[in-house]
């Protein structure tokens, strides 16, 4: 509240300093006019809700904004000379503020990017592009055990707790979704009422501690799994084995943050650090994940059931398709996490040097499933990073049929990057559960931003598709993506890599996959 006595008391001192100037001597208009025009700028600031910083910071917040006006040349600066930490370019920052503001417009004079540099990748444009398909196309989900199958947008919200991030964002993230037609992942922080209040379709993800779902002793509760999983909102469930950003461990809500509702939706004590554990009781072996993901989506009716990985040992993943095949029932999905996804707390050695990044991770666990002859049956969805359509593009070239998006959903909500999230100080309302910070986020505005985000992102991905002479992403090919390797090498994905024929590890595995197929036990996770 010190925001809004803060604002009263400039009106006041206006109010005062101008009978001064009446009354006393004209050298109080000076200061009558600052002390006015500062008060009017705060309360306009605290009653406008385009930006949520203004709406806490009233007046001083606009050195943001005015630091945000002369950004890109102070970052070109730094950009050049490698000084650059920040987890996305200018230029993807630039793409993602835009679109979700609405002001996406094309730039001239072509790129800053070093196209000549190793590493450097590039879509191939076809000759014959196609015209720009009318209506983006959508990705079943649901193999033959699956009794309601659901049809996936390209380009979903991805995993984020409520708990993590604020009462405001969730409602933002899901009007968003609800308006686009898009699905929104809850994270492994339980499914609350803000997930369900405008209908957005949810995946519901379960994690290590069962939040949710969770009995007194922090054991699955599959009674109240099966209650939760039944509502008409949630489309799929999702079993998390791990994350990218810090694979291995588990989750970590500070107990300033896990107020009575948080506490409620969690089933945890309030107040009270809430930890999740690294490892599942539900499962110890390949065979018994398998095994239990079938589980989920018999208690939830037959919704499409599928876990979340950061991708580690490849013999280990084929353990897992080798349960598969034995069992005869596969997940309905798998969402590879790739190692440079964000999270707001995690141990820096963990981000920077544990867990396969997304592109490995994901050409592993597609070769992995056709290899075993399970392709067909399970979709694969990516998250780590993704933010533009080309972003989008090269996913499904790489072996993904749609992609999950945080980050940049976060950006559209409001996040700057103040790297607060831990602190439940968060200027913008995004990942605090004070409620005085948090009314600083505009539902209304902000969804509409997620919405736009989305729907010009995933048109921008159909673009760049038919420029490939492509329409639907199915027809996406690895030679179509390139990779410099030095300053006089291009290589294609198709010659970087090796891709497996259908059912080719169960007949005739090839040199370089045989040993980690011959060392897959369906029973055990081999180190």
């Amino acid at each position: 509240m010190m925001r809004f006595g803060a604002v009263a008391l400039t009106l006041l001192l206006a109010a005062a300093t101008v009978l001064a100037a009446l009354t006393a001597s004209a050298w109080w208009w000076p200061a009558a006019v600052l002390l006015a025009l500062l008060g009017l700028l705060g309360a306009y600031d605290l009653l406008q809700r385009r930006h949520s910083v203004l709406r806490n910071y009233p007046v001083i917040g606009h050195a943001r904004f005015l630091r945000e006006g002369i950004r890109p040349e102070l970052q070109q600066y730094f950009v050049e000379r490698n000084f650059d930490g920040r987890p996305f370019d200018r230029d993807t920052r630039s793409i993602v503020y835009e679109r979700a503001k609405g002001t996406d417009a094309e730039e001239p004079y072509g790129t800053e990017r070093d196209v000549y540099r190793a590493g450097h990748e590039f879509l191939v444009p076809s000759m014959a592009p196609r015209p720009v398909p009318d209506e983006a196309p959508r990705v079943r989900i649901g193999g033959p055990d699956c009794a309601k199958p659901y049809d996936m947008a390209l380009l979903n919200v991805s995993a984020m707790s409520f708990g993590s991030l604020s009462t405001q964002a969730i409602l933002a993230l899901n009007k968003g979704a609800a308006g686009g037609g898009f699905a929104h992942d809850t994270g492994e922080g339980g499914l609350s009422e803000y997930h369900l209040r405008h209908g957005g379709d949810i995946v519901w993800e379960i994690g290590t501690g069962y939040f949710g779902c969770r009995t007194a002793d922090g054991d699955f509760d599959p009674g109240e799994f099966a209650d939760k999983a039944a509502h008409d909102s949630v489309k799929c469930v999702s079993l998390k084995l791990s994350q990218g950003a810090k694979p291995g461990i588990g989750g970590v809500l500070p107990g300033a943050k896990v107020n009575a509702e948080i506490a409620r939706v969690r089933d945890v004590p309030q107040g009270r650090t809430v930890v999740s554990p690294p490892y599942h009781r539900v499962f110890s072996t390949p065979r018994e994940l398998v095994r239990f993901v079938a589980r989920m989506r018999e208690l939830s009716g037959g919704k499409p059931a599928g876990f979340k990985l950061c991708v580690g040992s490849r013999s280990q993943f084929l353990a897992v398709c080798k349960a598969m095949v034995e069992e005869d029932t596969a997940p309905d999905f798998i969402i590879v996490d790739g190692s440079e996804g964000g999270t707001g707390a995690a141990p820096l050695e963990f981000a920077d040097h544990v867990g396969t990044p997304l592109t490995e991770g994901l050409i592993t666990v597609h070769n992995a499933l056709v290899g075993a002859g399970l392709r067909d049956r399970v979709r694969i969805g990516a998250s780590g990073k993704i933010a533009t359509g080309s972003d989008l593009v090269k996913r499904m070239v790489q072996g993904a049929d749609y992609g999950n998006a945080a980050r940049a959903m976060m950006f559209a909500v409001g996040c700057i990057q103040a790297q607060r999230c831990h602190t439940n100080t968060c200027p913008t309302g995004v990942t605090t559960q004070d409620p005085r910070r948090a009314r600083a986020l505009d539902v209304g505005d902000k969804s509409a931003r997620v919405q736009r985000l989305q729907e010009s992102t995933v048109a921008s991905a159909l673009q760049i598709m038919a420029s490939m002479g492509v329409t639907d992403p199915a027809q996406l090919r690895p030679h179509m993506l390139r990779r410099r390797i030095d300053p006089y090498t291009v290589r294609s994905y198709d010659e970087l890599h090796e891709w497996l024929s259908p059912g080719q590890l169960l007949l005739d595995p090839p040199a370089s996959w045989a040993a980690d197929w011959s060392a897959a036990d369906p029973d055990r996770f081999t180190v």
